[in-house]
């Protein structure tokens, strides 16, 4: 029985699967899958609108307009810009530009005059409230840059009303 064969048995290998390449694949999915839930996200600006609150026909205080600035847009990326009521304005009526020398400059500057003649008023942090009416005429962008502006020159009251006057509808229609 000494010549009987022996059984031969076969190599067992490991069974150790590598998932280097399993991991790689699931970290570039994830990276996929954040980046794709960023970019839609969709981009607002936050806006507050006034009540329907009509005090003295107006839709700022009786108290005089000298806080309030009135931007009136109108085609052809016409801007115009007053401050107080339009039949007694506090700074005369002006055409200004879009853009850092045009109304950025002239928002931030009264601004800083505003929280200046308030704080020695005893009133700390009470800019100037920017009314934007935007006629029929005027396009979307002029909007989005004037809300973009407010933004930039950190002014935290403004509303946007499509009541105009008669003064301000002429102001617009002129040349």
């Amino acid at each position: 029985m000494e010549n009987l064969p022996k059984k031969i048995r076969s190599k067992k290998l490991s069974t150790r699967v590598d998932l280097t390449a399993m991991v790689s694949v699931s970290f570039l999915l994830i990276i996929f899958f954040m980046v794709t839930i960023e970019l839609a996200k969709p981009k607002v600006v936050d806006l507050s609108l006034p009540d329907n609150d009509w005090t003295c026909g107006r839709w700022i205080s009786c108290g005089g307009g000298e806080r309030t600035v009135v931007l009136l847009l109108g085609s052809n990326n016409k801007l115009i810009s007053y401050m107080g009521f339009i039949e007694n304005p506090m700074a005369p009526v002006k055409e200004i530009s879009y853009g850092k020398d045009g109304i950025r400059k002239e928002l931030l500057s009264r601004n800083k005059n505003m929280l200046e003649y308030s704080a020695k008023l005893g009133k700390p942090g009470r800019g100037i409230t920017v009314i934007i009416k935007p006629s029929k005429e005027s396009n979307y962008k002029n909007l989005v840059d004037i809300l973009d502006e407010m933004a930039i020159a950190k002014i935290d009251t403004y509303a946007i009303v499509n009541d105009f006057t008669p003064e301000e509808s002429n102001l617009l229609a002129a040349k």
